[in-house]
């Protein structure tokens, strides 16, 4: 028997306007379903329900979600997009507008720290960045 998994996101009534959000920032995203408790939407392919559960219950960086980038301008775009009305973190994290973290991710970065001579330098430059930047990583 196979089970699928994926994530609810617990929301006070935002659940349509943040799935239709999300649909905006992701290629390949649609809304799947709706009603007014309940919003199933795609992101890569990726499936995703959004509930409006409340206010009981926040959101938390203990809970994020990682987007690994190929480029400079994919960082770039995701970092705008979901940052905009956010609040941006260190090293590639940033909480959107509702309040959900994501961790915005250089492809190369897992190359990068596997290499023993160059992990401590990419480790450095990138606890001095909010947003990632793939040269000054490369060429740290």
């Amino acid at each position: 028997m196979t089970h699928q998994l994926f994530p609810c996101l617990w929301f006070d009534g935002q659940a349509k306007t943040a799935a239709d959000f999300y649909c905006s920032v992701f290629e390949n995203s649609k809304i799947l379903s709706e009603n007014p408790m309940v919003v199933t939407f795609e992101l890569n392919e990726t499936k995703f329900m959004a509930l409006n559960g409340g206010p009981n219950y926040q959101f938390s960086p203990a809970n994020s979600y990682v987007i690994t980038c190929d480029t400079q301008e994919e960082i770039d775009h995701y970092w705008e997009k979901l940052g905009e009305g956010g609040k941006p973190g260190k090293c590639g994290w940033l909480e959107d507008q509702f309040g959900v973290s994501w961790q915005i991710v250089p492809k190369i970065l897992g190359e990068l720290m596997n290499d023993p001579e160059k992990a401590p330098k990419t480790m450095y430059a990138f606890m001095q960045m909010t947003k990632f930047d793939i040269e000054k990583l490369m060429n740290a």
